[in-house]
């Protein structure tokens, strides 16, 4: 079972870090954008290559890639989105649990399949919210634990 979730993940990180990739390039090459949003498309070109490489190295079975992949999986569980800071990434799918910050928090489900998406902003919603891609913390428990 182990191997074919391992599989599975793989797919998932090389499919979406090659989907990311391309979207980060064409975002660059745009060029509609200066300062802090071109830097925050080299981050992405960055992050979705290492989710892509450590995928490959996943799906060969190379210690490497089970080290890289925990990390990719890591930074893609964490959803932070207040009216100072924004943080999300996702790569392949994700099924995202958040709760709203306001007088009365609300609870919130959203999932998404060969999907990839990159955030990092000084500012977001005025409602801020908090959350986790529950399935980047499965597939973190799967590559950590499941050895």
């Amino acid at each position: 079972m182990h191997s074919f979730l391992t599989r599975v993940i793989a797919v998932f990180e090389i499919a979406g870090g090659l989907f990311g990739l391309v979207h980060q390039f064409d975002r660059l090459l745009g060029g509609r954008f200066g300062g802090v949003d071109a830097i925050v498309a080299v981050l992405g070109v960055l992050l979705f290559a290492f989710i892509l490489v450590a995928g490959v190295l996943l799906a060969g079975n190379d210690a490497r890639g089970t080290s890289m992949s925990i990390w990719a999986q890591f930074l893609q569980a964490p959803l932070v989105a207040t009216p100072f800071f924004s943080y999300a990434l996702s790569s392949g799918a994700y099924a995202n649990l958040s709760m709203t910050l306001q007088h009365s928090p609300r609870l919130g489900f959203d999932w998404a399949v060969a999907e990839h998406g990159w955030l990092l902003a000084l500012g977001g919603p005025s409602a801020a919210h908090i959350g986790i891609n529950l399935l980047a913390l499965a597939s973190w428990l799967v590559l950590r634990f499941g050895r």
